[in-house]
């Protein structure tokens, strides 16, 4: 009988929040375009938004390697919001051990060749070296951000957290490779703690130093934009691959498929798509695109304050306000309604975007964005220059890097004042706009050459793809 290759089988397992859902679906699809069987966690609620929202079962059934695996009920962020939700989530993915350890195990038609799991789940770590299966880390994070939480113990040590004084100008002198720019007010939000046994500060700061114990480590990024902090995140762990930027490097590869595979949204939101048609009818780089990303909050005030600085720029804006997104929840129809009102001559609301598709449509000449990194690389694949008001986590020091750094936008963070916004509006969409548009089409430029045939995200997924074949259990079947 002819011998037969095993294809390799891997188990992914995200952070169950939109951001690393939507990254970690992507390397899926492009594992399955390889060959390789994937096994993809998941928790019930995202499972049920994600089959109610998009066309994901249909896309992925021509991939027969491929399975949704829905993780216990117990996985849950308790409808918690910002901060809440994510340490509820860490919480209660514990309780998933032993559903995660029984499926490891119980996975003896096809076993499990390699785990990919999301850099905040140590205890994967711990199963994976126990059973002997190879674990790779994925951090769907920047670079950036990730070589600054990992030098946070470097920080306490140098007496520069926690932060001092009321000046969040002063430089941080301990992340190597950030010395000359990185300020108090840049470091991830997580980090500004007053008391060093803050619980979510003690857990980005354990979890982030397990990585060494990982086979390798996974960034969304790519060489040009990060190098020189790639080459600080080296020094620490060596095998690491760049494949960024992931959402364009899938497609890229699905080049010459079927419309309904390259319409590859992963949203948990139900993108209303009637946006599209509208800015259809905008003249071009007109717009500037608004979205706060899937977990941010705002005040009734400060709504307000975007909605007068949006007005008074007199600039047209595609606006996203999810329905849970302002914290005065009683407010939230009657600002929405008078949202909807004052906004008709040259805005448009809706709750939810196609954000690949907005970013790359011809009328959008801006993006006002809370700096997550899905979105900060959509805009830059795009060469879509930024306005940045950061949120919290790790989108404080993305933020810097895109003012500071890639010279592709404007900081605002800290501030949240209708003058200060009207002003931001119209510097990137009128009085610098020019010295904008350069900068981001330079780096747009890298980013389409990086995922191209021979550019160094496409060498590095190639990579990465080999190591993981080179793990199959037995090599040959009979």
């Amino acid at each position: 009988m002819a011998q037969q290759t095993i294809p390799p089988h891997v188990l992914i397992f995200p952070f169950p929040v939109q951001g690393h859902v939507t990254t970690m679906l992507k390397l899926s699809e492009l594992f399955c375009l390889a060959g390789i069987h994937v096994t993809y966690l998941i928790s019930t609620q995202n499972y049920t938004r994600l089959v109610r929202c998009t066309n994901v079962l249909s896309r992925l059934s021509p991939y027969p390697g491929f399975r949704f695996q829905v993780l216990p009920e117990s996985v849950s962020d308790g409808n918690a919001q910002s901060m809440d939700l994510v340490m509820n989530l860490f919480e209660s993915l514990k309780t998933a051990k032993t559903f995660f350890k029984d499926l490891l195990i119980g996975e003896a038609q096809k076993p499990v060749t390699c785990i990919i799991s999301d850099g905040l789940m140590s205890f994967t770590l711990d199963l994976g070296e126990e059973i002997g299966i190879p674990i790779i880390y994925f951090r769907t994070i920047s670079s950036c951000s990730f070589w600054a939480y990992f030098c946070m113990p470097k920080l306490v040590e140098a007496g520069e957290l926690p932060l001092k004084g009321d000046d969040m100008d002063v430089l941080i002198k301990n992340v190597p490779g950030m010395e000359c720019f990185l300020r108090q007010r840049d470091l991830p939000s997580l980090c500004r703690v007053s008391d060093l046994n803050n619980s979510t500060f003690t857990m980005i700061s354990s979890e982030t130093h397990q990585t060494v114990r990982a086979r390798a480590l996974i960034l969304n990024t790519f060489e040009d934009l990060e190098g020189p902090i790639l080459s600080q995140i080296r020094t620490e762990f060596p095998n690491t691959y760049t494949i960024g930027p992931l959402h364009a490097h899938l497609k890229a590869r699905l080049d010459g498929k079927t419309a309904s595979q390259l319409a590859s949204s992963n949203s948990l939101w139900e993108e209303d798509k009637s946006c599209i048609k509208w800015l259809d009818n905008q003249p071009l780089k007109s717009v500037v695109y608004v979205s706060f990303g899937s977990i941010a909050m705002v005040t009734r005030e400060q709504l307000v304050e975007f909605w007068h600085g949006l007005v008074n720029s007199g600039i047209r804006f595609l606006w996203v306000i999810r329905p849970d997104s302002v914290t005065d929840e009683e407010m939230g129809s009657e600002i929405q309604a008078e949202l909807e009102k004052a906004t008709k001559a040259r805005g448009y609301m809706v709750e939810w975007a196609p954000q690949e598709a907005v970013l790359a449509h011809q009328a959008v000449g801006g993006f006002l964005t809370h700096s997550g990194w899905n979105s900060t690389l959509e805009s830059i694949f795009e060469g879509v220059p930024m306005i940045c008001w950061p949120y919290f986590a790790d989108q404080q020091i993305n933020s810097r890097f895109v003012g500071e750094v890639w010279k592709v936008g404007l900081d605002i963070k800290d501030t949240c004042d209708r003058v200060v916004i009207e002003k931001a509006v119209k510097d990137m969409m009128e009085v610098r706009k020019e010295e904008f548009v350069e900068s981001a089409d330079q780096i747009a430029k890298m980013a389409r050459k990086s995922v191209g045939e021979g550019g160094s995200s496409y060498c590095n997924l190639n990579r990465l793809i080999e190591d993981i074949m080179l793990m199959t259990v037995g090599g040959i079947t009979p």
